[in-house]
């Protein structure tokens, strides 16, 4: 009898041992997925933010009487590279271009050059104004840059660059 009495205590805590191990696993099960609906809100946020930005750009790009000074070398016209690493707005970067604040993020725009058949729009309206406008959107520890090509009337193109 007192044999028996042993091997209850030892089979007790096996499973003792067995719960305290799904409990432990199950908790950090709960904490990698916060985590990974945490960063995943700040991914959308810092999106939904540089859009919005994008938006603000693009509608100083239509007011009438709106110009930049063109790119002067073909290396200025590239996307600007500090959009990957600035944190705030200014004159920053080998660029050149002047990064304007806006709420949760900043823009910047860049007067391409002209063009007489811009994709999507129908041949002899032109000669149409090409601008880059690149909007950052930052939350947290997320970035989103976002880029689209725009006439003085409307988008042409838009991406996301990573």
């Amino acid at each position: 009898m007192r044999a028996q009495r042993g091997v209850v205590l030892i089979v007790s805590l096996v499973f003792l041992l067995m719960l305290t191990l799904l409990a432990t696993s199950s908790m950090q099960n709960a904490t990698l997925q916060e985590k990974v609906a945490g960063s995943l809100r700040l991914n959308v946020a810092s999106f939904q933010s540089a859009e919005a930005i994008l938006r603000i750009a693009e509608a100083t790009v239509t007011r009438p009487g709106f110009e930049r000074e063109q790119c002067s070398t073909a290396a200025s016209c590239l996307p600007p590279p500090e959009a990957l690493t600035l944190v705030s707005g200014g004159s920053a970067g080998g660029s050149g271009i002047e990064w304007v604040a806006a709420n949760g993020g900043f823009y910047g725009i860049q007067h391409l050059g002209k063009t007489d058949t811009p994709a999507g729009v129908a041949p002899g309206e032109g000669p149409w104004t090409l601008y880059r406008v690149t909007a950052v959107g930052l939350q947290g520890s997320s970035r989103t840059v976002l880029e689209s090509v725009h006439t003085e009337q409307r988008r042409i193109m838009w991406r996301q660059r990573r």
